[in-house]
């Protein structure tokens, strides 16, 4: 039971994934600004760089490593993105 319990906690502590993404989505922020065609894909890009990369530094920070990692980051991704 305290072992149920205890992963239980663990899970929850990991789970809150999409706050990364401080402020509006990258395609939220496109829209925002009005961007088209070249603008917009040349800003979408920038933008998912800059998630990758701070979502890797969450992943570091929470010590997680493996399919865990590339798992945790694949979503972190997808939620700044939008």
């Amino acid at each position: 039971m305290r072992k149920l319990v205890l992963c239980s906690f663990v899970l929850a502590a990991l789970m809150p994934v999409a706050s990364f993404a401080e402020g509006p989505s990258c395609n939220a922020a496109a829209a925002e600004k009005k961007l088209s065609g070249a603008a917009k894909t040349s800003f979408l890009k920038k933008c998912e760089k800059d998630a990758a990369a701070t979502c890797d530094t969450a992943a570091v920070e929470k010590k997680i490593h493996g399919a865990a990692k590339n798992s945790f980051t694949k979503k972190c991704v997808k939620d700044a993105v939008g």
